[in-house]
């Protein structure tokens, strides 16, 4: 199963806006390291709902904006809530970025937590490079979020979270989530490095607090949990959520002040051409 079909086009922007405040702040912070003055054509590759979209037109106001994404749910939000510079709306594009190509070539391709779901970065990353005017710049960010205890549950709850202990899903579902589909930080590094003009690269860990009741389920169901949720039967589906909820409460305690702690992981990368 390749990435791109583990990851669908069906997005819930309700549920992906639930942490809106958590999910924007390193979308924040990979943009603050962009190095750019003016840039004139922009583009968002999984802008989502648009938040940071429209963050990139107010930032640069005469740029040209085109906010990318292959879910028709989350463009229609975005688009619904609008967005606008001094020389016109923000372009909104129904794309796979898999096969995406630009219209000319731009001064920034940004884009926030969206390209771990495509595969091959050893070709991926070189090709958006090259679509890149003189000067330009790539800006990443992806979750580091595999080995992170949320998300090992998600894979042993599929292989013995079943009745008497036995697996849940395909085979081939169970097989396209062993693989963890980021790479180290240094192998984009080094990927990078040959093309461009300098690399910086980073990751951080946010300990996200968080509220409500089983508030890291509520969190991975928009996103990582997405593939597992679309895959499963509606009486395999029922079954796996209340076991893997389960594992996550003793994972992820409710602190004495009622909040839930949730650190997670994410490596950036911004590359200058």
């Amino acid at each position: 199963m390749e990435r791109a079909a583990i990851a669908g086009t069906h997005w819930d922007p309700g549920q992906y806006l639930k942490f809106s405040d958590h999910r924007l702040r390193p979308a924040l912070e990979l943009l603050a390291r962009v190095p750019l003055a003016s840039p004139q054509q922009i583009y968002d590759l999984g802008c989502g709902p648009g938040q940071v979209t429209r963050v990139i037109a107010e930032r640069w106001p005469a740029a040209t904006v085109y906010g990318v994404d292959n879910s028709q749910e989350m463009l229609a939000q975005a688009a619904a809530a609008g967005g606008s510079g001094p020389t016109g709306s923000i372009n909104w594009r129904a794309a796979d970025v898999a096969t995406w190509q630009p219209d000319g070539a731009p001064d920034l391709i940004y884009s926030n937590a969206t390209l771990h779901w495509v595969g091959d970065h050893a070709a991926l990353f070189p090709r958006l490079v090259r679509f890149l005017r003189p000067g330009g710049c790539l800006a990443v960010q992806m979750p580091l979020s595999w080995a992170a205890p949320s998300h090992r549950l998600m894979r042993e709850t599929l292989a013995n979270g079943g009745a008497d202990g036995g697996t849940l899903g395909s085979a081939e579902l169970r097989r396209a989530l062993a693989t963890d589909w980021v790479a180290p930080a240094a192998s984009y590094y080094d990927l990078l490095a040959g093309c461009t003009r300098s690399v910086d690269v980073w990751e951080t860990e946010y300990l996200q607090i968080l509220a409500g009741p089983d508030p890291v389920l509520e969190w991975v169901k928009s996103t990582g949990l997405r593939p597992i949720l679309e895959a499963l039967g509606d009486s395999e589906r029922a079954v796996f959520l209340a076991e893997y909820a389960a594992r996550l409460r003793a994972a992820y305690p409710v602190r004495a002040d009622g909040r839930t702690l949730y650190p997670f992981k994410r490596i950036f990368f911004v590359a200058t051409i």
